[in-house]
């Protein structure tokens, strides 16, 4: 969907990106991360033209970006920033259908979306007459992602867009995301600076260091095989475990079959999650239940401490 092909970038006769070839799949979720200054969010911002590659090859679905009318290109991206940058004047549904306007879209066409659109991100039907200074700093950021989405783009570019969030309302979009991406299928590149928002969302990782890509793969990848000292020091060698304990479900690690009579958890629970549970409770076991409530079976504190990047 999006190749770079020995791309590079200057500022000021300065490489902020370096012979950059890197290829991001249909529907894949990847994510960018790195150092300040490592050059995720001008690669970011090169696929739709906010920064133009001084050399090299971008294509996007298979043509040359440099070849495509600018906003044309724009219209089939949808691009979510952190600051939202709703438009106040505006209501919700007016901000969500600001490509649909430009597009010639009728007014019934734009009503169905913005509620199919609200649905989809959790939102009451009411919120589409208020106006952004109505909204809490997470009901605009969902706002932001339902007007990335309202014209149904090829692909969706999210630059740190929920870094101004705290944490509990950040969790709760990045769920959402997750939710977004499998349902929609979009290919979906972001950039973040937190190791465990990218870990926990990203089917691919491409960690970047001084304009160039050091090591790609699946979270796991990155964490049991990491290639270099760089990447080591990067994810943490002291939270090594922790993070990779967040790469598995507990629905995958308890052992079905058995069953005791406690309070439950859901099976989609990570272990990371599951290991804070078993410390507040003082318990060394489980009991684990699937998405229809269903007893599935019990999690052992002690399987924790298998390798989980067997």
């Amino acid at each position: 969907m999006i190749e770079f092909n020995g791309v590079s970038k200057y500022f000021a006769g300065k490489a902020a990106v370096s012979d950059l070839t890197l290829h991001i799949g249909k529907g894949e979720l990847a994510v960018l991360i790195g150092t300040s200054g490592c050059g995720k969010s001008t690669t970011l911002k090169m696929v739709n033209r906010l920064v133009e590659h001084d050399q090299g090859e971008i294509r996007f679905n298979g043509e040359e970006i440099g070849g495509c009318e600018l906003q044309a290109l724009r219209r089939r991206m949808g691009y979510v920033i952190q600051s939202t940058g709703l438009f106040p004047h505006w209501t919700v549904e007016k901000n969500i259908a600001t490509v649909p306007m430009l597009l010639g879209w009728s007014r019934a066409q734009i009503k169905a979306r913005v509620s199919e659109l609200l649905a989809l991100l959790n939102m009451e039907e009411a919120f589409r007459h208020r106006y952004p200074h109505q909204l809490s700093g997470g009901q605009q950021q969902r706002v932001g992602v339902a007007r990335a989405l309202a014209a149904d783009p090829e692909v969706l570019l999210m630059d740190e867009p929920f870094g101004a969030l705290d944490p509990v309302t950040r969790a709760a979009l990045q769920q959402e995301i997750i939710r977004i991406h499998r349902l929609s299928g979009k290919t979906i590149l972001m950039v973040t600076h937190d190791i465990d928002e990218a870990l926990a969302l990203a089917d691919r990782l491409v960690l970047m260091d001084s304009g160039k890509v050091v090591q790609q793969g699946t979270p796991t990848e990155l964490l049991t095989r990491p290639a270099s000292e760089f990447v080591r020091r990067f994810f943490g060698q002291s939270e090594w475990g922790i993070r990779l304990l967040s790469q598995r479900c507990a629905g995958e690690a308890a052992r079905q079959g058995e069953w005791i009579e406690e309070e439950s958890i859901m099976a989609t629970m990570t272990l990371r999650e599951a290991l804070s549970v078993f410390i507040a409770r003082g318990t060394d076991r489980l009991p684990v239940r699937d998405s229809r409530q269903q007893p599935l079976g019990v999690l052992y504190f002690a399987d924790l401490l298998r390798r989980q990047g067997e």
